[in-house]
């Protein structure tokens, strides 16, 4: 179940409303949540663009959701472009994990047992954007060997300081009553107490029940029609890597908007 919703990543219908849930996030220094980038370098470059053009810009902070890799065919340069920008502004910019490079890792880590999900999910088009053949069942080689040599071009390929630092991604950025994750988080706990799991997959009540301790939770991972907020929660996947549009939430002292760039 959990290979078929990645796949076809549930929608919800459009509702680009905010519903008088609790006081939104308010923050001194905007925030900018950007979505799921999967791979696309094009749409990545489009939304710092229009994010370095607004008028409040100032020193704001961007935070991406996670999901940086697969599907799009620019997940290495994506890594390295995103590397770059951390790792000179940290405090700036702030890159979380997603199930994406979990996977990713995991096939580092395990690659006859976990590559085969990887693969299926994007992982070949990751694959290839490090200048890799992707995978295919060879009869005159076993497919665990196979999957072995795959993982070890692959680390070969990546460079040390890109593997280090996808490793070392966190898993939740917060400030104040905002929250920002991959997935989602369990309504009834607190986020102190989110497994790795739901912040990286979400949770099965995340979507249908409203949390009561005043926080807004900004995620990815599940696509939808448009980027809203609804019930505590700010949605900013709208699948960037299929639908060419790549959305983001900015949350400033002036309420909350919401910016959306294409590649149509």
């Amino acid at each position: 179940m959990r290979r078929l919703r990645d796949l076809l990543s549930w929608r919800r219908p459009p509702t680009g409303s905010i519903d008088a849930f609790a006081p939104l996030p308010c923050p001194e220094t905007p925030i900018c949540i950007v979505g799921d980038l999967h791979g696309r370098l094009d749409l990545l470059g489009r939304m710092l663009d229009a994010i370095d053009a607004r008028a409040d810009a100032g020193a704001h902070r961007t935070v991406f959701v996670g999901d940086m890799i697969d599907r799009g065919p620019q997940s290495a340069a994506i890594l390295s472009r995103l590397v770059q920008l951390n790792t000179a502004a940290p405090e700036q910019i702030i890159c979380l994990m997603g199930n994406h490079e979990r996977m990713m890792l995991d096939f580092l880590d395990d690659p006859a047992r976990c590559g085969p999900h990887w693969l299926a999910n994007g992982g070949n088009e990751t694959l290839a954007s490090f200048g890799l053949s992707p995978w295919t069942r060879n009869s005159d080689v076993s497919a665990d060997k196979r999957l072995e040599s795959l993982a070890a071009d692959l680390a070969e390929a990546m460079p040390g300081e890109v593997a280090q630092w996808v490793i070392a991604l966190p898993l939740v950025w917060c400030e104040g009553t905002l929250v920002v994750t991959h997935a989602g988080a369990d309504p009834s706990r607190e986020i102190a107490g989110q497994s790795a799991q739901t912040h990286l997959w979400g949770h099965p009540a995340f979507l249908r029940q409203k949390r009561y301790d005043g926080l807004w939770v900004a995620h990815g991972h599940t696509i939808m029609d448009e980027a809203h907020a609804q019930s505590g929660r700010i949605a900013v996947d709208t699948g960037a890597w299929h639908t060419n549009r790549l959305s983001a939430a900015w949350l400033s002292q002036d309420g909350l908007e919401f910016i959306e760039v294409s590649n149509a």
